[in-house]
């Protein structure tokens, strides 16, 4: 008997590219079938087959409050009764810009976009006009959206397919985008003593999440604000991922650092699309209407998305304590596989910072084989090892020890061999 998810699947690839709408959902990585979602709640999935799965991708980020939290749901019930958009300026705006600066208080102004890679764009156009330079500096194996200039030796879906560059991106485009490797003074002090002066920013994202997990150079970051202050560059932090994902604000905040602009998504739309970008008065205000930097968007600034963040944020700051606990069981669960893979013989790496962690065998083949069975079994984690995987406020010490379980049995499998 052939399952609703396959007849899904056949008629996916029969109108959609691949089957899918973002590369790495086709499973190539891997070699499996994808699965199809069908609804989710608290910390768990269920396919159309009506299987669940304890899920650690989490919609690639947003949902820090699991899936389908009841407050969150009520309110976009609220706000989608009174519209669902108006293109025009509205009430929900307002407010979400409040709780993000109550939050992140270096930024003084911020811009609605409806993704990350819009942020982004928007973030080095603003960074071009302020410092009247061409060059971006980016590092490599990370990933900030899929604008063309951008697209120069990045990590995410490109990582996992082992595409370099994107076909379809002139070579032209990227020749003002610097690549360097992240963590080495001595490349970047090279690179700005030849081009210093014509690089309008350097762009990071603090902890890496589109490589695996990159775990934080905090000396490296602020290394790299002394610097970019030097040469009147300015420093762009992407926290598309990061955002919120650690505590109640940036991570900026927390290490210490204040950049010039901050790019916000994922977390703070709630589960819904968006993006920001956040900055000093001096830089923001270059944008139109009040300056002639042109950015738009018919879907920014949406009352249903503004809403869902607005209810999350209220939701992250009331129960900020509860990131302790988040980042108890990230650690535990990162450990406990470690210990597993050492005893059953098998080499892996994982790395985790707060409540992100990412698994990388040494043989590829072995990762695929271990996320066969978790899969079987009913956990969901990233299919690629270049990409990170979440815990939630609804993640429990029982769907931990769940995983730990079936780690512990794939990795003993593949041991055996």
């Amino acid at each position: 008997m052939v399952s609703l998810n396959d007849k899904l699947l056949k008629q996916a690839r029969q109108y959609l590219v691949g089957g899918v709408n973002s590369p790495v959902r086709s499973f190539n990585y891997i070699g499996l079938e994808p699965i199809l979602i069908e609804k989710g709640k608290g910390s768990k999935i269920y396919d159309y087959d009506g299987k669940e799965y304890i899920d650690y991708v989490l919609s690639w980020g947003p949902l820090i409050l699991g899936h389908s939290h009841p407050k969150v749901i009520n309110e976009l019930k609220r706000a989608m009764a009174l519209g669902l958009s108006f293109g025009m300026t509205n009430k929900h705006e307002i407010d979400l810009a409040k709780e993000i600066k109550k939050a992140i208080s270096f930024i003084d102004k911020i811009r609605f976009v409806n993704s990350g890679t819009e942020a982004v764009m928007t973030a080095v156009r603003l960074s071009r006009a302020y410092t009247k330079r061409d060059k971006i500096l980016k590092f490599e194996n990370a990933y900030h959206g899929h604008t063309d200039y951008l697209l120069a030796k990045a990590g995410s879906g490109l990582a996992t397919l082992n595409i370099p560059s994107s076909l379809g991106v002139p070579k032209d485009f990227t020749n003002h985008t610097i690549v360097a490797p992240f963590g080495n003074r001595d490349a970047f002090e090279n690179i700005f003593r030849k081009y210093g002066n014509r690089i309008g920013a350097v762009l990071v994202e603090p902890v890496g999440g589109n490589f695996g997990v990159v775990l934080p150079d905090i000396n490296f970051l602020k290394f790299l604000r002394k610097f970019t202050k030097k040469y009147n560059s300015l420093l762009i932090f992407d926290e598309i991922i990061t955002g919120f994902r650690f505590g109640y604000g940036s991570a900026a905040q927390q290490f210490g650092i204040e950049p010039d602009l901050i790019c916000l998504g994922k977390i703070i739309g709630g589960g819904l699309p968006i993006g920001a970008v956040g900055g000093k008065d001096n830089v923001m205000n270059l944008l139109a209407p009040k300056d002639n930097v042109y950015q738009a968007g018919t879907f920014s600034g949406n009352p249903v998305v503004m809403q869902a963040g607005i209810t999350t944020l209220k939701i992250l700051e009331k129960e900020k304590d509860r990131y302790r606990k988040l980042f108890e069981l990230t650690e535990f669960l990162s450990k406990n596989i470690q210990n597993a893979a050492k005893l059953a013989s098998v080499a892996l790496r994982i790395n985790y910072f707060g409540s992100m962690f990412s698994i990388k065998f040494t043989n590829k083949k072995y990762f695929g084989m271990a996320y066969k069975y978790l899969l079987e079994n009913g956990v969901f984690i990233a299919p690629s090892e270049f990409e990170a995987n979440f815990i939630s406020f609804s993640h429990t010490k029982r769907d931990i020890e769940k995983t730990i379980k079936l780690f512990r049995e794939s990795l003993n499998k593949i041991g055996d061999l």
